[in-house]
């Protein structure tokens, strides 16, 4: 989840409309193809014949060549219509439910309450049915559908509805909290798909254009501007996601998450995924080249593998670097101008199995300079589990370069 003003200019000393004039000019250069050109585009074009002006000859200039009859446009629907109209049979309404037991004390148990309310009194049900509305958008004709893992992570039950009405029972294939994509399996064939962009390509000032259920508003279209890539997910709000986000000023509204977000032709190049409360114009969404790479695994395996080495890290500043070197207290010294510092190692890890410390700084991994801690998450998630990475580290000043074989990372883990 116009008006328009028209003004008509006076030709000088002709007491005619201006557009009357040009209609002579172009009649004698194109004749009826400079008129269509007028109509379209003109101060008497589409604007007027839509406020139910009828169409009427236009005045003669006192020669023999008469006017020519103003013929309404060619209707032209534009690229929004055109994406929405390619895309949106394919977009989807998922209902969630599940059953939650509470295990809490009973405060009517009390006989004090008793008095008052009855024996049979409860605060609650101690079963209640929570029920979600989310979005969704069909890769495949035999079903596969596409959506966040927020939508459906930990439901009883699934639904999905299509947009010309039909319901069917989903099974989830696989849940990626990490990334937030979910895939589910619907039983049908010869259904509509959707056409997959290239999210790397993507430049901000280009076109977006939302499709979603906000709200419970089934098929509700928005359209803006890609306002930014690569937004981490601690700029975003969810330090526990592994994305490098799309930030969209596209509206993007609670019902919209798992709904496809599009590019000029209508292909998908991201899932809408988050709001930040309180602010507007700010919609993030997961690029699709990520949403396609783990929907693949979870279709595929029924889970997803993320490669991680085990560490926490900050990007090294000026100010961190001289806060450390100051402490009287602070084990080490940093010598490095820049890279990424490394805080904690984490036992058991792929890092720590390599003899990486807190107090290292990174400045490469296989050759490719490191200067803010982003970079490292990004080389680490485009890698193979037991691949080997080559990593020059800066310790108390001296370089080195430490091989790290990344692991499967643990789902209590988050670098």
């Amino acid at each position: 989840m116009d008006n328009f003003e028209q003004r008509n200019a006076r030709g000088k000393g002709s007491g005619q409309p201006a557009v009357y004039l040009l209609l002579v000019l172009l009649g004698a250069a194109g004749g009826l193809a400079g008129d269509r050109f007028l109509l379209k585009n003109g101060p008497l074009g589409a604007a007027a014949l839509n406020q139910g002006q009828q169409t009427s000859p236009a005045p003669t200039n006192g020669n023999s060549n008469p006017g020519v009859a103003y013929l309404p446009p060619p209707v032209d629907t534009n690229f929004i219509v055109e994406a929405v109209n390619k895309v949106g049979p394919a977009v989807v309404r998922i209902n969630a439910a599940r059953t939650v037991t509470n295990n809490g004390p009973d405060p009517f148990n009390d006989p004090f309450f008793r008095r008052f309310f009855g024996p049979n009194a409860q605060v609650q049900p101690r079963e209640r049915v929570e029920r979600g509305t989310g979005s969704g958008f069909i890769l495949s004709a035999d079903g596969q559908v596409l959506t966040n893992a927020h939508v459906i992570n930990g439901a009883d039950t699934v639904s999905v509805v299509l947009k010309d009405g039909r319901t069917f029972d989903g099974k989830v294939l696989g849940v990626d909290p990490v990334t937030d994509v979910a895939v589910v399996k619907i039983e049908a064939q010869n259904l509509p798909t959707v056409t997959l962009g290239d999210s790397e390509k993507l430049q901000p000032g280009e076109w977006a254009v939302a499709i979603g259920n906000p709200l419970g508003l089934d098929n509700t279209v928005t359209a803006g501007i890609i306002s930014a890539t690569g937004r981490s997910s601690s700029e975003v709000g969810v330090p526990d996601k592994r994305v490098g986000f799309i930030q969209t000023d596209a509206a993007i509204n609670p019902g919209n998450s798992g709904g496809p977000l599009l590019n000029a032709q209508g292909e998908v190049i991201g899932v809408n995924t988050a709001i930040i409360q309180g602010a507007q114009g700010l919609g993030f969404a997961i690029p699709i080249n990520t949403a396609q790479r783990i929907a693949e695994q979870l279709i595929t395996t029924g889970k997803a593998q993320h490669p991680f080495l085990g560490i926490e890290m900050a990007t090294l500043t000026p100010e961190l670097k001289k806060q450390i070197n100051q402490d009287p207290n602070s084990p080490i010294t940093i010598t490095a101008d820049q890279g990424v510092l490394i805080a904690r190692v984490v036992p058991n890890s792929p890092a720590a199995a390599a003899g990486i410390r807190a107090g290292d700084v990174i400045q490469k991994i296989d050759n490719t300079p490191i200067t803010k801690s982003d970079t490292i998450q990004q080389i680490v998630q485009a890698s193979k589990i037991g691949q080997s990475l080559q990593v020059e580290i800066n310790r108390n000043g001296k370089i080195q370069t430490i091989e790290v074989k990344p692991g499967d990372m643990p789902v209590q883990a988050n670098n």
